[in-house]
């Protein structure tokens, strides 16, 4: 069984999302996503200040695997991306929920609108066990 967080929100694409500012979210790949993937080998992020809409492509996930797109969970603005991750994209395995983040996102609009579209962990698990 794949490690959830209660406090967090997923999407169906196997994306957590972290509200860590009043506008803002951090967002990465679950444990179960990294999980399937495999040991993790790049990871291509889009460029800060970028505009993105939800359910975009927004970068992808290389893994020893498959490649695999990284989709954006809401619409906004890349406010921060986890540098580490172009030295060290194996964060994504050992460290998905802490060290393995990926971006974060200023939201566009209402924050409470744009996650009510996101699963619970309950939800999130019943996903996976689709």
């Amino acid at each position: 069984m794949s490690e959830l967080r209660n406090d967090f929100l997923y999407s169906k694409e196997h994306e957590w999302v972290q509200t860590v500012g009043e506008d803002t979210v951090r967002i990465g790949i679950t444990e179960f996503a990294q999980h399937q993937l495999g040991d993790i080998v790049f990871v291509e992020l889009p460029d800060l200040e970028a505009s993105v809409k939800a359910e975009d492509s927004i970068g992808t996930i290389e893994s020893v695997k498959t490649v695999s797109d990284l989709f954006s969970p809401v619409s906004g603005t890349i406010v921060a991306v986890n540098e580490a991750l172009q030295d060290s994209p194996e964060l994504v395995n050992s460290s998905p929920y802490e060290e393995g983040w990926m971006i974060e996102i200023r939201v566009d609009g209402d924050v409470t609108a744009a996650l009510s579209t996101l699963l619970n962990a309950d939800a999130y698990l019943k996903h996976t066990e689709e």
